[in-house]
C-alpha cells in the first residue's frame, strides 16, 4: 500500500480551492445546526446548489462520460466530509439511479435521471420490514398484477429520507409460493402515489428515519425495475455497494470501506478529547494512545472488514472518551458547559445505530465468515447443539 501524498496539478489544485470555497459558502454553521436539530442528514438548498453547479453530475458520471477524474472525485468527497455536509442520502440516490439506468425501461431512465443530476429528484430505499430484520428476502410487501399495472400493499421500516425523496426503490414479493430469493420484484414507486403514508421515527442518535405504509398503491408497469421475480439480481448491486463489496478502483483513492465518513467523525472526537484531557496522567495517556491506535486501524481496514472495524471501534472507545472527560461529556452539542462541544456524546449515540442500519455487525461478521473465510453457513437452533 502506498501512503505517499498525491501530487496535484495546477488544474486540480485550482479545482480543490474552488470546491472548498463553494462548500464553505453553502455548508454554513446554520446548515449544520439545522441538521443536528432535525436529524435528516439532508439539506435541500445545499443539494440543489451542488446540482446546479454540476457537482452531482460529475460525481455520478464515469470519467469517460465527463465525470470527475479519480483525483477530483477524492478531492470532492474529502471536502464534503470535512465540512460535515448533510448529504448521506446522495449515495443512496446515485446507486439507485445506476440501477434504474441498467435495469429499468429507457423511458423511465430518461424521466428520472436528469432530475437526479440536477438535485431535484432524490431516491430512497424500501427494503426492511417491521418483522423482517436484516433478512430482507423475507419480504411480505405484496405486488399483485392488475391489468397493465400493479397493486402494492405492505409496510417498510427505516426508509430514511422518504420525506425528501420523490421515489422509493421498493422490494416486493410477487410470488408468495415461490422459492426464497426468486419471488421478488423491484419497483421505483413515486412517493406521491395515493395510498402511501410516511411516518417519521427518531433514532437514538437523533437522526430521522421513517416507516412507510402502502395501502392499495397502484403502480404502472413502467416503474418495474428488472424482470418479474428477478428482483434479487437487481438488488444485489445495491446491497454490495452498501456492504462495501464493490470493486476497488485502480487508483486506490476512494474510501477504503463503507461508513468511512462515520470513522472520520470518530477520529475528530478522539482529537478533541486529546486536546482537553489531562495528558499528564499516565492512565489517560495509555487510554488515549489505545483509542488513537484502534481508530487508525479501523480507518485503514478495507471493505466489509472495515465496516465492522469502524462500527465496533466506535462502540468500544466512545464510552472511554466520555469517561476521560468526566460528567460534562454527557452534555450534547450546542449545550452550555459541554466539555468537547458534544463530540464524544454524539459518537456514543451514533455508535449503536451505525452497527445496525444497512445490516447489523453480527450479519456482517457472518458474511465475512461465509464469503471471505469460507467457513460455511452458521447452524442455528437445536440442531447446532446436537
Amino acid at each position: 500500500m502506498d501512503f505517499s501524498a498525491v501530487p496535484l496539478s495546477d488544474e486540480d489544485r485550482a479545482f480543490h480551492d474552488q470546491t472548498r470555497a463553494f462548500i464553505t459558502e453553502h455548508v454554513t454553521d446554520e446548515v449544520r445546526r439545522r441538521n443536528r436539530e432535525f436529524g435528516e442528514n439532508f439539506d435541500e438548498r445545499v443539494h440543489l446548489a451542488l446540482g446546479a453547479a454540476g457537482y452531482l453530475a460529475s460525481d455520478w458520471k464515469l470519467e469517460s462520460e465527463g465525470g470527475f477524474s479519480a483525483v477530483r472525485r477524492r478531492i470532492f468527497n474529502l471536502e464534503i466530509a470535512r465540512a460535515h455536509t448533510p448529504w448521506y442520502h446522495w449515495g443512496t440516490t446515485s446507486v439507485v439511479a445506476r440501477l434504474v439506468e441498467q435495469f429499468g425501461p429507457p423511458e423511465l431512465a430518461e424521466m428520472v435521471l436528469p432530475g437526479v443530476l440536477s438535485g431535484e429528484v432524490r431516491l430512497c430505499l424500501g427494503y426492511t420490514e417491521p418483522e423482517g430484520g436484516s433478512d430482507v428476502a423475507t419480504c411480505k410487501t405484496r405486488a399483485v398484477r392488475d391489468s397493465d399495472g400493479w397493486i402494492i400493499n405492505g409496510s417498510k421500516m427505516f426508509t430514511s429520507n422518504a420525506q425528501n425523496a420523490k421515489y422509493v426503490f421498493l422490494l416486493t414479493n410477487t410470488d408468495p409460493q415461490g422459492p426464497k430469493h426468486r419471488n421478488l420484484t423491484m419497483f421505483l414507486v413515486p412517493l406521491d402515489s395515493p395510498g402511501i403514508e410516511i411516518q417519521g421515527i427518531r433514532t437514538l442518535d437523533g437522526d430521522r428515519t421513517n416507516i412507510v405504509f402502502y395501502s392499495n398503491v397502484r403502480v404502472d408497469d413502467l416503474y418495474r425495475i428488472g424482470d418479474v421475480n428477478a428482483g434479487w439480481t437487481v438488488m444485489r448491486s445495491a446491497l454490495d455497494s452498501e456492504h462495501g463489496l464493490t470493486e476497488r478502483d485502480a487508483e486506490g483513492l476512494q474510501d477504503v470501506a463503507a461508513m468511512s465518513g462515520h470513522g472520520m467523525v470518530m477520529a475528530e472526537a478522539v482529537d478533541r478529547v486529546a486536546a482537553l484531557a489531562q495528558i499528564d496522567d499516565e492512565a489517560v495517556m495509555y487510554r488515549l494512545g489505545r483509542d488513537f491506535a484502534r481508530t487508525e486501524a479501523a480507518l485503514t481496514t478495507p471493505g466489509m472488514f472495515g465496516r465492522v472495524a469502524i462500527g465496533q471501534t466506535m462502540r468500544d472507545i466512545s464510552a472511554d472518551l466520555m469517561d476521560m472527560l468526566g460528567p460534562a461529556a454527557a452534555l450534547p452539542t450546542d449545550t452550555e458547559g459541554s466539555a468537547d462541544d458534544g463530540s464524544a456524546e454524539h459518537l456514543f449515540r451514533l455508535a449503536l445505530p451505525m452497527g445496525i442500519y444497512g445490516g447489523s455487525l453480527e450479519v456482517f461478521r457472518n458474511m465475512i465468515a461465509q464469503h471471505e473465510l469460507r467457513l460455511g453457513r452458521p447452524a442455528y437452533g437445536s440442531s447446532a447443539s446436537a
